[in-house]
């Protein structure tokens, strides 16, 4: 095990490097399905004739493939359609696509778990059901989500690193650039992406539970 010549002080700017990009991936994939998702779980909640079972196909399709497959497919046979990106673009795309139609699940989840008592009592004081939606259902649901939401999301970031497969250079990919230089560098620098993805993580776990005080 070689510390010193894996630490060194190129190396290490390359795997910040690949940090960056798997922040910025995560970052943009994160904001993205979470826009998506809830829009697609408000749909599903909201039982709408026709628009609401395509929805869930679509989602339940989604969430029983691999993000392997989702990620290869974006990639690779897009472009055989004329649909060419960049890798991170790739990258973008299909943890969008996957993680979207998990978060829409968990947000059907956390609005049908709010009471109907509230929602009747909600209507009979003259709110519309989209009133309703927007003013009792979503705000209580949201405060629900959190927990889930945020798991969620540290498995979207730890799954950029399936992203390693289509070459893009984020932190997984730079790692083994780093451990093909030498074997010796191999412990160190999985020691250190293990690190690094810990503390990503932890700030991410240490966040939820503030914002799910705060919500209380």
């Amino acid at each position: 095990m070689d510390f010193a010549g894996a630490y060194s002080a190129d190396n290490l700017k390359f795997l910040l490097d690949g940090l960056y990009i798997t922040l910025i991936v995560a970052f943009v994939s994160i904001i993205l399905s979470f826009v998506i998702g809830c829009v697609i779980g408000v749909i599903r909640y909201a039982e709408i004739p026709v628009l609401s079972p395509v929805m869930f196909y679509l989602v339940e399709l989604i969430r029983n493939l691999p993000l392997l497959l989702i990620i290869f497919f974006v990639r690779f046979a897009l472009p055989e359609v004329g649909i060419k990106m960049s890798l991170i673009t790739a990258a973008i795309v299909a943890l969008t696509i996957f993680e979207a139609a998990m978060i829409a699940e968990i947000v059907r989840g956390g609005l049908t778990s709010i009471d109907k008592g509230q929602i009747e009592a909600a209507r009979s004081s003259g709110l519309s059901s989209f009133q309703t939606l927007w003013h009792i259902v979503l705000p209580q649901g949201l405060r629900r989500m959190i927990p889930p939401l945020v798991s969620q999301f540290i498995s979207l970031l730890k799954d950029t690193s399936l992203a390693v497969v289509i070459s893009l250079p984020e932190l997984m990919h730079n790692a083994n650039i780093v451990i093909g230089h030498s074997y010796s560098y191999a412990i160190p620098t999985l020691l250190l992406a293990a690190l690094i993805y810990f503390t990503v993580n932890y700030m991410l776990s240490v966040v939820s539970r503030k914002l799910e005080n705060k919500a209380v």
